[in-house]
């Protein structure tokens, strides 16, 4: 059994389980759909498939099966008499929220375990069996089984700006709504050491700007909205706030 976290990328909120790593199961879907006509699907007694069309993308899907239990330490949240205290967020990701347009969406989280699994998502589905009982009838175990689809960047890429990146700035932090700042939890790099005694490598400044612009560049955006010297040595506290790209100056 394995530790692994989830990361709620809105509040950088930690939730932690145990994860059997037997349990994990991924699917790829090819970005192909079956061709249609006016009237309808294509048909016809020669056809030995039916033909198909290549829409691009896909989809990938991580199945995941985890345990939850009271007595596991690990997590801020106080689950000492309900193991609902500790899946419940995990459950609430799978319920539409109204984003800042008033449109209904998913809330984003990341899969972080180990070196080799750091994927953003949404969960699309959620079952949970629960076992020992208090003698009031709250569970203190749940086995939970969550589905995890793999998704891009939830801001526009930086491509989509037609100056160069040199020519932004940061805004003023007392300009922009705290509602509207994406607070980011740094995590240990794809080469973090575990080894006991050692401290991970972190995230560098310039794989956020990556992640959240589309542009490494705008790593000096960052840098000066967070108060921040060295791109490549974030120093605590573990989180980066993250402005909207609408709100970047332009220079």
């Amino acid at each position: 059994m394995e530790r692994v976290a989830f990361l709620l990328e809105e509040t950088g909120q930690r939730l932690s389980a145990l994860l059997n790593p037997e349990s994990v199961v991924v699917r790829r879907a090819a970005g192909v759909r079956a061709r249609r006509s006016a009237g309808g699907r294509l048909t016809g007694n020669g056809l030995a498939d039916d033909p198909l069309l290549f829409t691009g993308g896909g989809r990938t899907e991580i199945e995941l099966d985890l345990l939850f239990d009271t007595e596991l330490g690990g997590s801020t949240v106080d689950a000492t008499t309900d193991v609902q205290n500790l899946t419940r967020p995990l459950w609430e990701l799978a319920e539409n929220v109204a984003g800042p347009d008033g449109a209904a969406r998913l809330r984003t989280v990341r899969l972080v375990w180990g070196k080799a699994w750091n994927v953003q998502g949404i969960v699309t589905a959620v079952a949970e069996r629960f076992e020992r009982f208090d003698p009031s009838g709250s569970p203190q175990r749940s086995w939970l089984r969550l589905r995890l689809l793999r998704t891009g960047t939830r801001i526009a890429p930086q491509a989509a700006i037609a100056q160069p990146a040199a020519n932004f700035a940061a805004p003023p932090a007392d300009e922009v709504p705290e509602d509207q700042v994406v607070i980011h939890q740094v995590v240990a790099g794809p080469t973090g050491s575990e080894r006991e005694g050692e401290v991970p490598d972190r995230q560098r400044l310039d794989a956020i700007a990556t992640q959240y612009y589309g542009e490494p560049s705008l790593w000096r955006v960052l840098a000066a909205f967070n108060g921040i010297s060295d791109p490549t040595r974030l120093p605590p506290p573990d989180t980066v706030r993250i402005p909207p790209l609408a709100t970047l100056r332009r220079l």
